[in-house]
């Protein structure tokens, strides 16, 4: 299990790295909605997505033991992540990524002067050949989610959320592989054990939900669900026991219910948030999580997305 003290050490040793996003409020949306909610804008955050907080943490320690090399299997956001530290860091760094990986994230994680390879669709494909890639040049494997030091990273965004909202009752978090659910809940239940924290997952991508109610790591096959930074195959062996402890409870959004949230989220804030960013909202948005009167924070995850993408998700006819 994680403590509270890694979560501190981490912010310790991300703060000069990463920006700390603030909590974004809308009234035209908690009218809309019926809830009273905010969100922890991690697509503003550096990359545009909460995973730099895992990747500076465990980068930094990499770079501390002597690595020069990085590598990391992503979908896009981790793999933007750890390539951006790196070049910070002076060390070189190769993302392997899917098959269908977004154009806009691939061209990040270049223009982060990280190099790509292509493996696959899944992450069962693509975490084999970047180990491997680690072995062969003499590097250090960068996990996306099943690391303590990924994990303590993520959870500095739970203590800036109990810090920026005191009064919160109930956080909303989107749920992958585990790593930023685990950490935020590693942080938020050692200081503030009173406020719920729910899980969203896409119904799609269900390995969570599916591992919880077995009460065991469950594996699924491969998902087509357009949050495509959660299109994990099973949960973490670290971070599964983390959830099954401290979780308050787990909700699966549909994948109409993503888009619907996207097109609310862009018509009345004005904010770009990609699909797997807005799956908390979404939880919210149908009421599948909070109630009225609570003080809610939904995270929204990440905001990379590829406009014509975006576009045509939301079609014109469908906005308000």
């Amino acid at each position: 299990m994680s403590t509270i003290e890694e979560v501190e050490q981490a912010r310790k040793h991300i703060q000069d790295i990463i920006h700390q996003t603030p909590l974004l409020h809308s009234q035209s949306l908690e009218e809309k909605w019926g809830r009273r909610v905010s969100f922890k804008a991690e697509h503003l955050q550096k990359t545009g997505s909460f995973k730099i907080r895992g990747a500076a943490n465990a980068v930094t320690q990499a770079a501390a033991g002597g690595a020069r090399l990085v590598t990391a299997a992503s979908s896009g956001n981790h793999g933007q992540a750890v390539a951006y530290v790196a070049k910070e860091l002076g060390l070189s760094s190769v993302i392997v990524v899917p098959t269908d990986a977004s154009p806009a994230k691939v061209a990040a994680i270049k223009a982060y002067g990280g190099q790509v390879e292509y493996c696959g669709t899944t992450s069962a494909e693509r975490i084999p050949q970047a180990k491997s890639l680690a072995q062969e040049m003499g590097g250090v494997y960068i996990p996306p989610y099943d690391h303590p030091d990924i994990i303590a990273g993520q959870g500095t965004a739970g203590l800036e959320m109990i810090e920026q909202m005191p009064d919160v009752d109930l956080i909303v978090v989107p749920v992958g592989g585990g790593g930023l659910i685990s950490g935020i809940l590693t942080a938020v239940k050692a200081q503030r054990p009173d406020v719920l924290v729910i899980g969203a997952e896409p119904a799609l991508a269900k390995d969570t939900a599916l591992s919880l109610e077995r009460r065991e790591i469950t594996a699924i096959g491969p998902t087509e669900t357009i949050a495509d930074g959660l299109r994990t195959t099973q949960p973490g062996e670290l971070t599964f026991p983390i959830v099954s402890e401290l979780l308050d409870g787990l909700v699966l959004v549909e994948e109409q219910e993503i888009i619907e949230a996207m097109r609310d989220i862009a018509v009345r804030t004005k904010q770009l948030v990609e699909p797997s960013g807005v799956v908390a909202a979404a939880a919210v948005m149908a009421g599948k999580a909070g109630a009225q009167g609570q003080n809610i924070i939904a995270v929204i995850s990440g905001g990379n997305v590829d406009i014509p993408r975006f576009a045509g998700l939301l079609k014109p006819a469908e906005i308000e």
